[in-house]
Order: structure tokens, then C-alpha cells, then sequence
């Protein structure tokens, strides 16, 4: 068994995460909290040192970007959250911050979700220097065909949109089990972790 002190700190810590699959317990909320609270605490530490102190207090204190206090100022109208009187204040802050991210992302996101995706399924002779990239490049292609067609609801499914958009569900039900499993393959990833820990580097049983 493992003498470090902070190994036996973290597997009674485990332990008690891990009490939840029985039932919620003291042992699991006092392990929750602690973990809610350090990780405010970190966060709160890192974005002091490495964000307000180099990007706005030192810069200010010399003279440099004065511009950055308007901005503080603008900031720190979050904490009018916690004053009734001047609570609508916040909503200044909360727009700044969605309008900013909205300009900023919107573009980055239609290229990455429609137009990267839209290059990605055009068929070109070069995707066909082998049987095996030609066909799934053809696979693909119909896939996002028959998807599309299956949340087109203009006109009635019949005809040829009918199978067409059956085939449609097909692929995103793959796609849905594909990302499921994936989430689930990530779970059972941190689960096995943990147990080599416990097993490991605390028992000492594995090695």
C-alpha cells in the first residue's frame, strides 16, 4: 500500500464519489462540495494571476492601455447582481459578453459546421484513386443527401422521398450511436483510470 499521504487523501475521496452508486450520502456531498469549492477557488486564483494581474493591473499600472478600466468598470457591474436596487445594471455586462462571442463565433461556426462539411461532401475524381476512399466518399455523400431530405418538410413524403428519407434516419441514428458510444467509451475511460488508482498506485495490487 501506498504511504503518501495525499494518494490515501485522494482514494478515500474516490471512495466517497463513488458511495453515490449506492445512495447519496454525507460522504458523497461532503466530497462534492469539497470538490465545487476547490475548483471555484482554483479558478478564482488562476484567473487573478494569469489573467486580471498580467492583462489589465500591471498594463494599467504603468501607464499603458488606460482604454482596459472602462472595460473593468463594465466587468465588475456583475456584482450589481447581488444589490436589488441596481441589480439590472448586470444586464450591460451579459450583452457586451453575448454580442462579442456571437460576432466572433457565428463565422467560425458556419465555416466549420456547413461550409468545411459542404467541401468535405463533394465527390472528386481524386477521392476515387482507390475503390475504398470512392465508395465512402460516394457513402458520405448520399448520407448527407438522404439526411437532408428527411428534415425537408416542404412537400409530403412520397414518391421517391419517401425511402430517400428512410434512409436519412438511418444515418442519424449511426451518427446518434456513434456519439453515444463515444461518450460512453470516454466514461468507462475515466472509470477505468480511477480504478488502476485504486488498485495501483494506493493497494498496490496492480502494477
Amino acid at each position: 500500500m501506498s504511504a503518501d499521504p495525499w494518494t490515501w487523501i485522494a482514494a478515500i475521496l474516490t471512495l466517497a464519489i463513488f458511495s453515490f452508486l449506492y445512495k447519496e450520502n454525507p460522504f458523497y456531498r461532503f466530497a462534492e462540495h469539497l470538490f465545487v469549492g476547490v475548483a471555484n477557488g482554483y479558478a478564482i486564483t488562476f484567473y487573478w494571476h494569469r489573467v486580471l494581474v498580467p492583462s489589465l493591473i500591471n498594463p494599467v499600472s504603468h501607464g499603458q492601455k488606460l482604454w482596459l478600466i472602462a472595460i473593468a468598470i463594465i466587468g465588475a457591474l456583475y456584482f450589481t447582481r447581488f444589490i436589488p436596487k441596481v441589480s439590472w445594471l448586470v444586464r450591460i455586462p451579459i450583452a457586451v459578453v453575448l454580442g462579442y462571442f456571437s460576432g466572433a463565433y457565428i463565422p467560425r461556426a458556419i465555416d466549420a459546421q456547413i461550409l468545411q462539411q459542404l467541401r468535405a461532401t463533394i465527390v472528386t475524381r481524386s477521392m476515387f484513386a482507390n475503390w475504398q476512399s470512392g465508395l465512402w466518399a460516394v457513402i458520405i455523400a448520399l448520407g448527407v443527401i438522404a439526411t437532408i431530405t428527411y428534415f425537408f418538410f416542404s412537400a409530403k413524403r412520397k414518391g421517391i422521398l419517401k425511402p430517400v428519407s428512410r434512409i436519412g434516419i438511418i444515418f442519424i441514428m449511426v451518427g446518434f450511436g456513434a456519439s453515444f458510444g463515444y461518450t460512453v467509451m470516454a466514461r468507462i475511460s475515466l472509470l477505468i483510470g480511477r480504478l488502476q488508482f485504486l488498485l495501483g498506485d494506493w493497494l498496490g495490487l496492480i502494477h
